[in-house]
């Protein structure tokens, strides 16, 4: 059975340079989003780990899939100045 492969981009300059990380502090369990010069640029409090690492997971996704424009767009952030 074929099975489909979802390309990254064909050329490197084009990847997305986003980057998500789980964390887990004296306030509980986050997910934070970093722009492509490294700064934080969004958090998101979880409940639990379980919750923690599927958000995660979902955005590392996103990174793969959609461009740096869309991906701004689609969680709402701002540029990075």
């Amino acid at each position: 059975m074929a099975r489909s492969i979802v390309p990254g981009p064909s050329d490197p300059a084009d990847a997305n340079r986003y980057t998500v990380n789980v964390r887990r502090d004296e306030q509980g369990w986050s997910v934070a989003i970093a722009g492509p010069g490294g700064a934080e640029i969004a958090v998101r409090a979880c409940r639990d780990e379980h919750e923690a690492r599927t958000y995660a997971s979902t955005v590392r996704q996103h990174i793969e899939w959609l461009s740096e424009p869309k991906f701004r767009e689609y969680y709402r952030l701002e540029q990075e100045a």
